[in-house]
């Protein structure tokens, strides 16, 4: 028996995979996805193999989508996935087949400068950090999803826990948290939050758990505005209506300590900015897709002390550790945030349900693996 038959012999059954096919979401360019065959992937030195059992739709695959943020023709979207570990590569220790786990949808290696600095999300030191799924590689809206530099990015699900309970983690909780985190929020601090979508209803969480006094969230969308006041808001007001007004009321004249932007606009940037109290910070999200400015007047001609910060997702096992315990203990529940659910092959008329925001809308679970009771939705 030579080295390779042996090899082969002695691993288990979950370490070899006899598909070569698997289905799943495939870009072809602006305004083009549609559920394909496509081959599967085998996992080399360090990757890892997961069946994804859950995964969503996040803003940034509509910006993808409609052509906003190029990425390659042919290339399988998505970034947030809970899978089950299929097959490893060699290198890759302390898992086994069978393992649930959580892969954030930022992948650092670990090792490189900015990982070892303490900067994961900018791993590598390319614009987009360590944001590989779904941008660079291929992503979690399929089958199947090779994980890169598994051993940094495997979180293992604690049995208690289902998918759904933790699969906004991987993205969207953990940017919004770290929005409020990078705005250093203070107890008792004044936070307003510029849009209620599922990455500003994160935040609005975030700031309830870093313990803001007041947290104000904008946002015009009923279903939304319900959510954000489940959720920890204590005023919601609507962007049809004099915001600025409304939260110098509040303040006392003040200003907000911290202001949250998630929706990536001019518009919602600038009065962010305005809302604050002079040395105020703001706290952006937003995935700005044309050009931004600041106005002059509004950042005090530079000399207002104002901090202006930005975040892309933490990424890493030690940072999805970390939040799947804040669910584990009860201090987040974000399933609400889970609408809509549908098995892959309808994803493309999700897509167009996420991103035309009809039918209340907020994040759709999406199951490869088809299921019975998601047949009516469909």
């Amino acid at each position: 028996m030579n080295a390779a038959t042996k090899l082969l012999a002695d691993a288990s059954p979950g370490q070899r995979h006899a598909r070569s096919t698997m289905r799943a979401l495939v870009f072809r360019g602006p305004q083009q996805i549609a559920v394909e065959t496509v081959p599967m992937p085998e996992p080399g030195f360090g990757e890892a193999l997961i069946r994804v059992t859950l995964t969503t739709i996040c803003g940034t695959d509509v910006h993808i989508l409609n052509g906003e943020y190029p990425v390659r023709p042919g290339l399988i979207l998505g970034h947030e996935a809970v899978g089950v570990v299929e097959q490893l590569g060699r290198g890759v220790s302390g898992y086994q087949p069978g393992d649930r786990v959580l892969v954030g949808a930022i992948t650092p290696c670990g090792q490189c400068g900015f990982c070892l600095g303490g900067t994961l999300a900018q791993c590598g030191g390319t614009p987009m950090g360590g944001w590989r799924l779904g941008n660079t590689i291929h992503g979690a809206q399929a089958e199947f999803l090779l994980v890169p530099f598994a051993q940094a990015n495997l979180a293992k699900i604690p049995d208690e826990l289902s998918d759904e309970q933790v699969i906004l983690l991987a993205d969207i909780a953990s940017t919004g948290f770290a929005a409020a985190e990078n705005g250093k929020i203070a107890l008792g601090d004044s936070v307003a939050i510029f849009a209620q979508g599922p990455i500003g209803l994160c935040a609005t969480v975030g700031a309830k758990l870093r313990g803001a006094g007041l947290i104000i969230a904008v946002e015009g969308d009923p279903a939304r505005t319900q959510l954000a006041r489940a959720l920890g808001a204590d005023i919601v007001l609507d962007p049809a209506d004099n915001v600025l007004e409304a939260v110098r009321l509040v303040t006392g004249g003040r200003g907000v300590d911290v202001s949250i932007e998630a929706l990536g606009l001019q518009s919602t940037f600038e009065q962010a900015l305005r809302s604050l109290r002079p040395g105020g910070t703001l706290s952006s999200l937003g995935v700005y897709s044309g050009k931004l400015t600041i106005p002059l007047e509004a950042f005090a001609a530079g000399i207002g002390d104002y901090r202006i910060v930005t975040t892309l997702c933490p990424g890493g096992k030690e940072r999805m550790r970390r939040l799947m315990e804040l669910v584990r203990h009860h201090r987040v529940d974000l399933t609400p945030l889970l609408t809509h659910r549908y098995p892959l092959d309808s994803i493309v008329y999700a897509y167009e349900l996420f991103r035309s925001r009809q039918d209340g809308v907020v994040k759709i679970a999406v199951y490869p693996a088809h299921r019975e009771d998601l047949e009516e939705q469909c």
